[in-house]
């Protein structure tokens, strides 16, 4: 990476993510006290073994864990520290009533305040402790907090675990204390009896707790092999490694903790860090989650500019007119010319990849592969279907049905070769079209031509009567003559122009086969071949070309021989034509008009051939482009029936909460403009009978038009003045009317109802402004590869629709796709558990100050600064505010 300010970028904190985590490794003393299989009779030895273990398994965090004791951690923990992984003092209690609880300190915690806390425990020899603890499990968990500690209860379905030490109420009641956050289990839930199973899904009612417990694998690891063993670890999200990292994943385990037999999270593509030079955010630089991000701060602190800055980098046009008018109102006045944004981002498909955009206003974007490179690609080649919405831009597109049907070509399967067909085919239509219109121009001049031919043929007529032609049979023969030379050499034109067209065609091009173009292919020694393949068609061409130059040229010298011989001939038919004139010209009769008469049939008499030809020819074109517009009907339909299913696909997702159909052809837009453009006069009723017509089926209102005013009327109901004019608007506006593609529309309906009622569907036409945003919202966050920005999503949504219906989905998606979101609402960053929070402050008076993005304030809720400043900046409803209570401990 090559992007200074990108390095600097990286080096900033990107929140939480997640660590592997081995949470109860027995030092040396606990081995040698109590497994007999213990092959080390050297505690290095054991030491380097264990930690050896862990790096070749990933484990990044252990904690060491002896049973009533601290000091025996020592050495371990100072070998593990020195191998880089993080290391927790902890300690294994036994309370009163059997059970195990095991006690985390941060990892910088002196191991003689823990001596002191076993102290208060009832551990006073640490050499020979008790067997157990002065406290029971309650008051054990209820300690915790106040010695900065977190705790877990250990292997809860074996021997002397919470779920087997003791029975019936006093195991329920202990299981249902809101000072229990976490268990350990050595694998999947779906490994436990029925009864385990039941209660720790929260299933058993006399088990049922008001959230639920937080499940870990953390078994004993006392042994090198113990650390492979898939029980013995779990993955912990936390952005900094700490006792209050481990109690926030423990409140909130469904997006915190996963255990060894989860999957691992999904790959996709994201914004990994951006930096600004220059402008409202000059310095500023942000390091991404790959998760959610929320950008939080006052208003004026720059979140706004964030957000389009990332629009502008990757060179979007905003969907709405309103969000258009804000981009470019922030990119002109708050960013200014001059100020260069560079972005980040990393690609998955087809092969993990990483990019640098840069973008200087006013000028487009460069793309930089990891070397520095610049790319011939553009930003949407790499991370195609971004979306971005700017404030209240989300409303604005809930205006426009041919947008909300948009929103859904993400969740269609791409398929390439029909977007090839539909070009293609356009292109064919275009063609046909032209070629229609050429040949009709020309059928129409021949007509013309030819309407003088039969008075031209009277008037010949009454000539021979008179004898004229017998006498200068030899002059009108001559004319004859004449047209055949000058129709053998038109017959050369049309393949001398041919030979012309493909030679600009040539050198045929092969840059998409050149060996840079071919680099990191597998195949690309095999596909270098075809470079070859085509430069020698192009040689093969050039020489057939020259062949056939070669071979005009011999005909039009074969040509021009036989006019030279014929002009000897007409020389002497001429002189002979004169004198006969002379005697003519004694009898009062004008031979010349006569010869000129012939001229003139003889020339018009090869259209007749023409028109049949043309004739033929239109009934060819017709049939062609018959065929070409019922391929057009069948991608369109195709196109509609992925979209149809898209919207399937979006119902079954959003079952009970957002519905949506999608209409064929539904936008009009097109049609009434070329009406407006190519027909114009009034035509109020004809529009709004058109954009009335459910089934409006384009070809079957071509065929109608061509039958006539009468048929337009009587099937369209259309006025007869405008019926007459559209009628007569001429073959090519028909053809154009043809050809359109209207794009579908959707309709969507939210469910209005509390959950568990009966549904009340209501369109967005008939819905408030804030429920028309929360069901847009609601399809924008579901399942995409590609990173979802806006800009306070919470707009216009009340704190229910958030809480029940936005935050849950963002905290499923989450996991398999990036969001970046700047809100003022503490409902998205606590209870959608952002990974990173980044705070902005503003520096300077307003018009002249900048931007901040302070290194403190970037995290997640585990870091203080960051939970100090969301309890400062945001806020939240009621179900936010209990969330925060729990999380931030008031």
């Amino acid at each position: 990476m090559n992007n200074s300010i990108i390095k600097n970028a990286l080096e900033l904190p990107g929140g939480a993510r997640f660590y592997r985590c081995a949470l109860q490794v027995n030092p040396y003393e606990y081995v040698k006290r109590h497994c007999s299989t213990n092959k080390y009779t050297d505690e290095d030895a054991y030491n380097q073994a264990i930690v050896q273990s862990c790096l070749n398994s990933g484990i990044e965090v252990i904690a060491i864990t002896d049973h009533h004791r601290i000091h025996t951690s020592t050495k371990l923990s100072l070998k593990a520290k020195d191998a880089g992984i993080i290391v927790f003092n902890g300690v294994e209690l036994e309370t009163k009533e059997g059970i195990h609880i095991i006690c985390l300190f941060n990892p910088d915690e002196q191991p003689r305040r823990i001596e002191s806390i076993l102290a208060k425990c009832g551990i006073l020899d640490i050499q020979e402790p008790p067997q157990s603890i002065d406290f029971d499990c309650d008051d054990l968990l209820h300690k915790s907090s106040e010695w900065s500690s977190v705790c877990f209860a250990p292997h809860i379905t074996c021997n002397k675990g919470l779920l087997t030490a003791i029975q019936k109420n006093a195991r329920s009641n202990l299981w249902k204390s809101p000072c229990l956050l976490a268990v350990a289990i050595p694998g999947p839930v779906s490994n436990e009896n029925v009864e385990f199973n039941q209660i720790l899904q929260n299933k058993d009612p006399n088990y049922l707790r008001e959230r639920p417990i937080a499940i870990i694998n953390a078994q004993d690891v006392s042994s090198p092999d113990d650390v492979e063993k898939p029980g013995s670890s779990c993955w912990i999200k936390m952005s900094a490694v700490s006792v209050e990292g481990l109690r926030q994943a423990f409140l909130d385990p469904s997006s915190r903790i996963r255990l060894s037999s989860d999957d691992a999270p999904e790959e996709h593509a994201e914004f990994v860090a951006m930096a600004w030079q220059g402008g409202f955010l000059d310095e500023a630089a942000i390091h991404f989650n790959e998760n959610l991000n929320v950008l939080i701060g006052g208003r004026g602190t720059g979140k706004s500019t964030i957000i389009e800055s990332l629009r502008y980098v990757l060179g979007l046009i905003p969907l709405g007119e309103d969000a258009q008018k804000s981009h470019k109102g922030i990119t002109s006045n708050v960013l200014k010319n001059g100020t260069k944004i560079s972005l980040l981002l990393r690609s998955y498909h087809p092969s993990k990849r990483e990019y640098v955009i840069e973008r200087t206003i006013p000028n487009p974007p460069i793309v930089r592969d990891e070397t520095g490179t610049v790319l011939n690609i553009l930003p949407a080649d790499i991370i195609p279907q971004v979306e971005i919405y700017g404030q209240h831009e989300i409303s604005e597109l809930t205006k426009s049905k041919e947008k909300l049907a948009y929103l859904l070509e993400r969740f269609v399967e791409k398929d390439a070769s029909l977007s090839q067909r539909k070009i293609e085919i356009t292109r064919k239509l275009e063609r046909s079209r032209n070629r229609l219109l050429e040949l009709n121009k020309e059928r129409l001049q021949i007509k013309e031509r030819l309407a003088a031919l039969p008075s031209l043929e009277e008037t010949l007529r009454r000539f021979q009567e008179a004898g004229l032609e017998e006498k200068l049979k030899e002059r009108s023969v001559l004319v004859k003559e004449e047209r055949i030379l000058k129709t053998t050499e038109e017959r050369l034109v049309p393949f001398k122009d041919w030979i012309e067209q493909v030679r600009r065609e040539l050198p045929i091009d092969r840059a998409f086969v050149a060996i840079k173009a071919l680099e990191g292919l597998p195949g690309k020694t095999i596909l270098a071949k075809l470079d070859q393949v085509l430069e020698q068609l192009t040689q093969d061409i050039r020489t057939l070309l020259g062949q056939m130059d070669e071979r005009i040229q011999k005909a039009e010298a074969g040509i021009y021989e036989t006019r030279v011989e014929w002009e000897v001939r007409k020389q002497q038919v001429q002189e002979e034509y004169q004198k006969l004139l002379r005697e003519l010209q004694k009898s009062k009769v004008d031979g010349e008009e006569f010869i000129h008469l012939r001229q003139q049939i003889e020339e018009l008499r090869p259209l007749k051939d023409r028109q049949e030809a043309l004739e033929r020819d239109k009934r060819e074109y017709e049939h062609e482009r018959t065929q070409y517009l019922a391929e057009w009907e069948d991608v369109k339909t195709e196109e509609y029936r992925a979209l149809e299913h898209a919207a399937k696909k979006v119902n079954r997702k959003l079952r009970d909460q957002v519905t949506v159909e999608v209409i064929f052809a539904g936008n009009r837009d097109s049609l009434f403009q070329l009406f407006r453009d190519q027909i114009g006069g009034r035509l109020s009723e004809t529009l709004e009978i058109l954009g009335s017509n459910p089934s409006l089926s384009l070809k079957e209102f071509v065929d109608t038009c061509r039958s006539g005013a009468e048929c337009l009327t009587k099937n369209y109901a259309i006025p007869g003045t405008q019926a007459e004019r559209i009628a007569g608007a001429g073959i090519e506006i028909l053809m154009q009317i043809e050809e359109l593609d209207l794009p579908p529309t959707a309709t969507i309906k939210l469910n209005v109802s509390p959950e568990g009622s009966t549904p009340n569907w209501q369109s967005l036409d008939d819905l408030s402004t804030g429920q028309k945003a929360t069901a847009i919202l609601l399809l924008l966050l579901l399942e995409s590869q590609s990173p979802l920005v806006i800009d306070q999503p919470e707009d216009d949504l009340d704190n229910r629709f958030i809480t029940d219906g936005i935050v849950p989905k963002m905290r499923e998606e989450k996991r398999r796709r990036q969001f970046i979101f700047a809100t003022h609402n503490a409902n998205i960053p606590v209870l959608g558990d952002a990974e990173l929070i980044a705070g902005l402050v503003a520096q300077g008076e307003a018009g002249e100050g900048k931007a901040l993005l302070p290194k403190n304030l970037m995290g997640s809720i585990d870091t203080q600064s960051v939970r100090e400043l969301v309890e400062e900046v945001l806020e939240g409803g009621k179900i936010a505010f209990e969330m925060r209570r729990l999380k931030y401990g008031f």
